[in-house]
């Protein structure tokens, strides 16, 4: 996976933004030769999102993408919703899913882990507050190299 330009994902987010869908995440993913640029995109709390949707904001980033030309390669685009194991990006994403259960991949070891599985309790002091059976713990955004839902089946 490739990190995309923040210039790249800042005209995608606007983009998207163009249709009434908001980008929830954006990356590069290359496969040997192959390279698919992946968008997850969200409608509002309360909304879904549909295949129209989809199709909507692919004709739209297809039209902005032939036109600035972003992309060195060949390229597939591919865009869906984030899915039940959605990608946790900032701090009002983590607020917004309290009480849900989460995975966080931390930049370094702390505490002897890279990575932490518990209950989101929210945002405190700029900081992600997770519960699990280890106790309570924070961490701030830059510590935190990835972070997703966990469904509840």
């Amino acid at each position: 996976m490739v990190k995309l330009e923040d210039r790249l994902y800042e005209g995608i987010a606007q983009q998207v933004g163009v249709v009434g869908c908001a980008l929830v995440d954006a990356r590069m993913v290359r496969t040997g030769r192959a390279v698919t640029l992946q968008i997850f995109i969200e409608k509002d709390e309360t909304s879904a999102v549909t295949i129209e949707d989809c199709a909507a904001v692919s004709r739209q980033l297809s039209l902005w993408l032939d036109v600035e030309n972003p992309i060195n390669a060949a390229y597939r685009l591919e865009v869906s919703s984030p899915g039940l194991d959605r990608p946790l990006k900032n701090l009002h994403d983590f607020e917004r899913f309290k009480g849900s259960q989460a995975e966080i991949h931390l930049q370094g070891l702390t505490q002897g882990r890279r990575r932490v599985q518990g209950e989101l309790l929210g945002v405190e002091d700029q900081k992600v507050v997770l519960k699990n059976a280890e106790g309570h713990r924070a961490f701030a955004l830059d510590e935190i190299h990835k972070a997703r839902l966990v469904p509840q089946w």
